[in-house]
């Protein structure tokens, strides 16, 4: 974490930025790029969406240049939304900051996601150097920017609708994709099993599916699932396909 003194001079007041990534290596990486441009001054560090939060309240960036996985802690959708509702500092405070999600997961999930959090825009890690000062600098005027091949998918989505899953049932469908039976999800998730089984059957219903690989399978293909979900592996013992 590393912290630079607010600037005074208001005629020339550059972009104050604050990275949020949980690897050292990036966030060295993005500081010693963004260093290389004018208009644009790394204020803080965070290596988490806590302590991206802290560092928020202390510096009061213009922009919040946020991951998306940031280890065990809190997330960076999480975190933009404490971050917009005002919540890491306080009813009284205002200038909130903009959030520009820089990331190199893609999945339908994640983007609708960060948008209605509140994100500015949503770039991938693959972007030029060029592509994300500009992206910075829009994101301190207001303006959104998404990569282009997120521009493309939210596009597709908007021309054909995919299946509009509640939270609860987005929650059972991820635990689903861990390989989790009806009892561990209710376990999981603090409900009965009896309502379990309901969420199944509404789910299955949306997805136009009969079983529960089924629905894993084409929440995968539409990229239903958040990235965290996806990248997780389940190393027990398949089972035998049960019933809703």
């Amino acid at each position: 974490m590393s912290v630079s003194p607010r600037r005074t001079d208001e005629s020339s007041t550059p972009v104050r930025l604050l990275l949020c990534d949980d690897h050292a290596v990036v966030r060295a990486g993005l500081r010693a790029l963004l260093s290389s441009t004018d208009g644009i001054e790394v204020v803080a560090e965070a290596g988490s969406g806590e302590e991206a939060l802290a560092m928020a309240a202390r510096v009061r960036p213009d922009v919040v240049l946020m991951d998306l996985q940031l280890g065990d802690g809190m997330d960076g959708v999480t975190a933009t939304g404490h971050l917009l509702t005002g919540e890491a500092y306080g009813p009284a405070a205002g200038g909130r900051p903009r959030v520009l999600v820089l990331t190199m997961f893609d999945t339908d999930a994640d983007i609708t996601r960060a948008i209605e959090a509140g994100a500015t825009g949503y770039l991938l890690k693959a972007e030029q150097p060029e592509e994300l000062f500009a992206a910075i600098r829009d994101a301190a005027s207001g303006h959104t920017t998404l990569s282009p091949p997120i521009a493309d998918r939210v596009l597709a989505q908007l021309r054909s609708p995919r299946p509009t899953l509640s939270v609860r049932e987005l929650e059972i469908l991820r635990q689903l994709a861990r390989g989790l039976g009806n009892r561990d999800i209710a376990r999981a998730l603090f409900i009965s099993e009896a309502t379990v089984k309901t969420h199944l059957g509404r789910i299955y219903a949306k997805l136009g599916v009969d079983t529960r690989a089924g629905a894993v399978a084409l929440a995968k293909e539409q990229r239903l699932l958040p990235s965290s979900t996806a990248v997780r592996r389940d190393t027990r013992r398949p089972t035998a396909e049960r019933p809703p």
